[in-house]
């Protein structure tokens, strides 16, 4: 990862319909198409071999920008991907949609070693599988957020919401996203290693994130401090400035950091 952006912005309708297909498309085309058993994964003793799970249902993608947000916008998050691909040819990972989803793998697992014969599922042994698959789930993202260059934090009032003075969320995997953004490595590109130094690192100030669950919930602090603040207008600034090469470069020039 190389830079973060908190982009406060909120798509109309009109615009979702225009580039909703697009975005569509692009994911539709690279949708990870997963076993739809688990037979392919059990070792000789008889054991599932994770890491195999893992390179099939989560594999790591080539994108240029990452998208975290709330499931309550992927509409939004998938016509956004849409923009960017159609303005800039940007390739924009977003897990949901390339992914098979860790709620599949997971009935797999529990119908066939969770169900006791009464057809109920074992509470220990689904909590034991549970934690698996989600930290599979959980490593996948980590790697990907560090593989891919820039990151995009979609802050809406479905995704964020602060309390008290505190930034709050309800989501553990965007509790989970934003926090790996301040942990992984900043990867300076190649292309960008010859440029001015004043361009490197980000900043900003965010808001938190709202979780969906009505019977059971959790928030998490989160600090968003660390990402560049963007708006809608500063994509379209973004459009018109661009003229050649790689349009990541020009987002990071209109929007400069000084090294800490």
């Amino acid at each position: 990862m190389y830079r973060g952006f908190n982009l406060e912005a909120t798509l109309n309708q009109q615009s979702i319909d225009n580039f909703y297909h697009i975005g569509k498309r692009l994911f539709d085309a690279d949708r990870t198409q997963v076993e739809e058993t688990l037979s392919a994964f059990v070792d000789a003793d008889n054991t599932l071999d994770g890491s195999s799970i893992q390179a099939t249902w989560f594999p790591q993608i080539d994108s240029d920008i990452f998208i975290s947000h709330s499931h309550t916008n992927a509409n939004m998050t998938i016509a956004l991907a849409g923009w960017l691909w159609d303005t800039f040819k940007l390739k924009t990972f977003i897990d949901s949609c390339i992914w098979g989803y860790s709620d599949n793998l997971l009935m797999l697992i529990d119908d066939k070693y969770c169900r006791q014969p009464n057809g109920k599922y074992n509470y220990r042994k689904r909590n034991f599988s549970t934690s698996h698959v989600h930290m599979m789930l959980s490593t996948a993202l980590s790697l990907m957020i560090d593989k891919t260059e820039c990151i995009f934090f979609l802050n809406t009032p479905s995704s964020v919401k602060p309390s008290e003075g505190i930034q709050k969320t309800k989501s553990p995997w965007i509790y989970s996203e934003i926090v790996t953004t301040q942990l992984v490595r900043e990867t300076i590109p190649e292309r960008l290693k010859i440029l001015n130094e004043s361009w490197l690192n980000a900043d900003g100030q965010g808001e938190l994130i709202k979780g969906e669950t009505k019977t059971f919930s959790i928030t998490h602090n989160i600090d968003l401090g660390h990402l560049t603040e963007i708006d809608f207008d500063s994509l379209i600034a973004w459009q018109k400035k661009f003229l050649k090469g790689n349009a990541l470069d020009t987002l990071y020039e209109l929007h400069p950091t000084l090294k800490k």
